[in-house]
């Protein structure tokens, strides 16, 4: 399967995941265990990613698609860190890993498209 396959099968996957999602908050209250201490990661991660998405417009549709995917491309990176964390799976890890080197190569490529242009 090639890395770009890999990457946007992610990228698929955290798009998906708040409309997958219920929209619960979680009990605080409670100890956390592995599973819990995952998820709660998780929901920080997305609620980040999508915070940090709500760019202001310019008008430039290069610009605006450059600004709005970094955070999108950070966001998966920060899930799959938190995927290296608690995640048992080698297969799933490996995916990970090739995730955050993807996702890290693209997110340097859009920075320097970002200055090139003196955006």
């Amino acid at each position: 399967m090639s890395l770009k396959i890999i990457a946007f099968t992610a990228m698929l996957a955290i798009i998906a995941a708040p409309v997958l999602a219920e929209d619960k908050p979680m009990d605080m209250s409670k100890p956390m265990g592995n599973h819990d201490a995952a998820s709660h990661a998780f929901s920080e991660a997305n609620a980040k990613m999508h915070k940090d998405m709500m760019i202001e417009y310019s008008g430039d549709a290069d610009a605006d698609f450059v600004r709005g995917m970094i955070p999108h491309h950070q966001g998966a990176i920060d899930m799959a860190r938190i995927e290296l964390q608690y995640g048992k799976d080698p297969d799933i890890r490996k995916l990970a890993e090739a995730v955050i080197k993807a996702q890290e190569a693209e997110i340097a490529e859009m920075n320097a498209w970002l200055k090139a242009h003196g955006k």
